[in-house]
């Protein structure tokens, strides 16, 4: 999930990477706690290119802070042509003709529009310059190569035109994004479900690189079960700190949390059902309003559905597919935009008709590939059932990953002894970490 952006003058109000809420990034303040974990499968990577087979590279460096010169105008023209974007092959094209727009700049990226507002032909790009110290946030070739096969082999999120040595040169959608009231409209869920399904059908191995397809335990972990083990340790540090009251202490309890998810997830795997409902599937884990974007001009004679583009694959990971569409109803108790956007609003959770509604879509383009059998009524009910009981099962699961994340993200704003921070993350994992406890007695643990 990205920041709320505030936009500078653009060749549109919104893009492929307009989000809201808490930001999915973790904070810089967590890097030195995190890095050092062996477990946590983030290293920090040497200032080098990353690269993607099938992907064109330019050997050119742009440097963020000087976008507004000349000479980056230049680099970034001679960058453009290098990597060859049809719509940029032109005599006409200079470097006075180029027009960037700024849009966020952070530790992680600097992303730019890049447009050519004088001449019709060249189709406006997102630029993303990687950030000095991303490679020990995020791991740039797993993220590069993840975006590349959804695009190139799925269509599904924005198209990567090639690659730079500290960045990439990316599709750029005239979108608006969602909002919480959207998320709820029943077509536009049909239309998320159907979306769900499509990346859900994406084939574990071509992500991971693995030699057995969805080999959960020896080649890949699921990312709930994987991420919660990685976070808990600068979770813990994070608590450790001077600042953090024993009240606060002794609400989260990490011991008894460590306690209670280790049994939760020696119960799920009695009732988990592989097969169906909790089938292992490439999952996005974080399919909240402000990833989800709505195609301004959607193209005529394609599925109406796909006017919804999914962005920010940063949390994508191999998981049940019960626990991505858990995920996605928690945010729909979420509007990241409120008075208190870290407090989730448990009476705006879907109905069971809001529910089926989701699902529905979701069973019936799932089915298309061939993971579901196409059935007749009665069995179809079932299906909805007993996907609706894996959704219930794994719900807590969601609850709990974001609580331990949020407290890793507390980090910088705990040292700092920041009052009012921009976004309190330490009451949103205490929401979190509530409904988490609260879930797993409702389901007799």
């Amino acid at each position: 999930m990205v920041p709320v952006l505030s936009l500078s003058p653009s060749p549109s109000s919104s893009s492929v990477i307009m989000g809201g809420g808490p930001s999915r990034t973790i904070s810089t303040g967590s890097i030195q706690s995190i890095v050092s974990l062996t477990n946590f499968g983030i290293k920090a990577e040497v200032d080098s290119a990353v690269r993607e087979e099938g992907l064109r590279h330019a050997k050119v460096k742009l440097e963020a802070r000087k976008y507004k010169t000349p000479s980056f105008a230049s680099q970034l023209l001679e960058c453009i042509q290098l990597i060859r974007i049809s719509s940029w092959v032109s005599p006409s094209i200079t470097q006075d003709s180029i027009k960037v727009d700024k849009v966020s700049g952070s530790l992680t990226n600097a992303v730019f529009f890049v447009s050519c507002p004088t001449l019709q032909g060249p189709k406006t790009l997102l630029l993303r310059i990687y950030g000095l110290s991303s490679g020990s946030l995020i791991s740039r070739p797993r993220e590069l190569h993840t975006l590349h096969v959804l695009s190139s082999q799925y269509h599904i999120g924005p198209r990567v035109y090639g690659t730079f040595e500290n960045g990439r040169v990316e599709e750029y959608f005239e979108s608006t994004t969602l909002t919480p009231s959207d998320i709820r409209d029943p077509t536009i869920s049909r239309w998320i479900g159907a979306r769900m399904a499509e990346l859900h059908s994406v084939d574990i191995e071509a992500i991971e690189q693995t030699s057995t397809s969805r080999e959960e335990g020896k080649r890949w972990e699921i990312g709930v079960r994987k991420n919660v083990k990685s976070w808990l340790v600068p979770a813990a540090d994070v608590l450790a700190l001077p600042s953090v009251s024993d009240t606060i202490r002794a609400e989260f309890d990490l011991n008894t949390f460590k306690e209670d998810w280790k049994r939760y997830m020696t119960w799920l795997s009695t009732v988990d059902d592989v097969t169906n409902g909790s089938r292992r599937v490439f999952a996005h884990n974080d399919t909240q309003y402000g990833n989800l974007l709505r195609l301004q001009h959607p193209k005529e004679f394609v599925d109406e559905h796909r006017q919804i583009i999914v962005v920010d694959f940063e949390y994508a990971s191999p998981n049940p597919a019960s626990f991505d569409i858990a995920n996605h109803f928690h945010e729909w108790t979420a509007d990241y935009h409120c008075s208190t956007p870290h407090l989730l609003d448990p009476s705006r959770y879907p109905t069971f008709e809001e529910r089926r509604n989701f699902y529905t879509a979701y069973i019936g383009h799932t089915a298309t590939y061939g993971e579901y059998p196409i059935v007749d009524e009665a069995d179809h009910e079932l299906q909805l059932k007993n996907l609706d009981e894996q959704v219930r099962f794994w719900s807590p699961s969601s609850h709990g990953m974001w609580a331990i994340w949020g407290l890793v993200q507390a980090r910088e704003d705990v040292e700092a002894g920041t009052l009012e921070p921009e976004f309190d993350y330490i009451s949103y994992s205490r929401c979190r970490m509530a409904a988490f406890r609260q879930e797993i007695r409702s389901l007799g643990l």
